[in-house]
C-alpha cells in the first residue's frame, strides 16, 4: 500500500506512464535544470537543514554547480555532434552518392534510356535520400551552432542551463535521426563510425 502510489504495471518508457503519472499527481518534468530546482522547494530544503545535511546557501551553490555542469556536458556534446556531421557524416555520405551517380552513368552507356532508367531506379532514390538527409543534417549542425552562440551571451547559470536544454539539446535529437537514417545507406566498408550492430560486438 505504502508505494501505490508510484507502482505502475506498464511500459514506464510509454507516454502512458506519462498520462498515469499525471493522473496520481506525480512530477513528471523531463528538463534536468528545472528538475535541479526541486533541491530548493521549501520541503527540501526544510529536510537537508532538519538533518544537519546543507543549509539552503549549500543548496543553492551546489545548483549552481549542477547548471553549469549540465551547459558544459550539452555544449561537449553539440560540439562533437557538429564535427562529426560535418567531418565524417557528410564526406562519407556524399563519397558513397558519388559511387551511385558513377554507376547510373554508367548504366546509361551501356543500356538503353528506358533499360538503364529501370535498372538505375533504386540508385537513383538513394542519391536523391543521401542529397535530402546530408543537406538537413548541415542545416540542422548550423541551428545548433547558432543556438549555442546565442544560450552563451547569457550570464545567470540556471537560464543558461535552461536555454542549452530547450534549444540547444533538443536539436541533437533531429540531427540524430537523420544520420541513423544514412547508417542504414552507406556501404559498411565506407563508413568510418562503428554502427549500432557493431557496437554490441565491440570490447
Amino acid at each position: 500500500k505504502a508505494c501505490k502510489p508510484i507502482r505502475f504495471d506498464g511500459n514506464g518508457y510509454s507516454d502512458e506512464w506519462v498520462e498515469e503519472a499525471g493522473r496520481r499527481g506525480l512530477d513528471c518534468e523531463k528538463s534536468c535544470p528545472v528538475i535541479f530546482e526541486r533541491y530548493l522547494d521549501d520541503a527540501s530544503v526544510d529536510m537537508f537543514e532538519s538533518l544537519n545535511v546543507m543549509t539552503r546557501k549549500e543548496l543553492e551553490a551546489r545548483n549552481e554547480v549542477k547548471w553549469d555542469t549540465y551547459t558544459k556536458r550539452i555544449q561537449i556534446e553539440a560540439r562533437v555532434m557538429g564535427d562529426l556531421s560535418l567531418n565524417h557524416i557528410i564526406p562519407v555520405a556524399t563519397h558513397y552518392q558519388s559511387r551511385l551517380i558513377k554507376n547510373v552513368q554508367g548504366m546509361r552507356s551501356v543500356f538503353d534510356t528506358d533499360k538503364a532508367e529501370r535498372l538505375s531506379a533504386r540508385n537513383m532514390r538513394l542519391i536523391e535520400e543521401i542529397a535530402e538527409r546530408t543537406a538537413k543534417i548541415e542545416q540542422g549542425v548550423a541551428g545548433l551552432v547558432a543556438a549555442r552562440k546565442v544560450a552563451n551571451r547569457i550570464s545567470n547559470e540556471h537560464d543558461k542551463a535552461i536555454a542549452y536544454h530547450d534549444t540547444v539539446a533538443s536539436r541533437l535529437e533531429d540531427i540524430r535521426k537523420e544520420i541513423d537514417k544514412l547508417e542504414l545507406i552507406v556501404e559498411d566498408n565506407l563508413w568510418t563510425l562503428p554502427k549500432y550492430r557493431e557496437l554490441l560486438f565491440i570490447r
